[in-house]
């Protein structure tokens, strides 16, 4: 139940041995760096911490200092080969498995209905004071009041998605890359976090 953390860097499409073609998101994967562990006598779970990004320098007395740009917590069934120093690669998730995605969605900004809701607005035609607004939103005396999950205008995007169940098409080791069938939320460059699933 190991996971990693990948870099999004765009989509393509790739061939399965049957001549089908199929969408896939392709992602960086850097060699991992096992900052830390957690186990079950001192934190109540066993757990893994990765790192990626490195960065190293010393103080004026000279002691080393490593900080790493981007971490993240993975639950392990067991701690056996995670000792701390110890790098994991893309081979943990190998070619025809299934994972799941954990990223932030594209920020989008303050919206309308239109293009928040696809709300089709009003006539365009000339006169028309009713194009792209939401409407009457308002009640009457009773209960004088817009319920609340109302459709409205507002922000848009940078939400926090899962996906499941998604296979691993292609897997590079040499070069770090890794396939994945389907869209990954986030922009070029954006950092998500893959888990092994279980055969279970």
């Amino acid at each position: 139940m190991i996971g990693l953390i990948a870099k999004k860097v765009g989509m393509s499409r790739a061939f399965l041995p049957t001549g089908e073609a199929v969408p896939v998101t392709y992602l960086k994967v850097e060699p991992h760096t096992v900052v830390r562990t957690k186990s079950k006598e001192k934190d109540g779970y066993d757990a893994v911490v990765l790192g990626i990004g490195a960065k190293q320098w010393k103080t004026r007395k000279g002691k080393e200092h490593t900080r790493y740009s981007v971490q993240k917590e993975f639950q392990v069934e067991s701690l056996e080969g995670f000792a701390p120093g110890k790098e994991v690669t893309a081979e943990v998730l190998p070619a025809e498995s299934m994972v799941t995605i954990h990223g932030v969605s594209k920020g989008k900004g303050f919206q309308g209905v239109v293009r928040r809701h696809g709300f089709h607005g009003g006539p365009k035609t000339h006169g028309s004071h009713f194009k792209r607004e939401p409407g009457s939103v308002g009640m009457r005396t009773s209960p004088g009041r817009i319920f609340r999950g109302h459709r409205m205008a507002g922000h848009m995007g940078l939400e926090h998605l899962t996906l499941k169940h998604r296979a691993i098409i292609v897997n590079d080791a040499a070069e770090h890359m890794i396939a994945v069938k389907g869209p990954v939320p986030g922009p070029n460059g954006a950092h998500v976090f893959l888990t092994l699933e279980s055969n279970a």
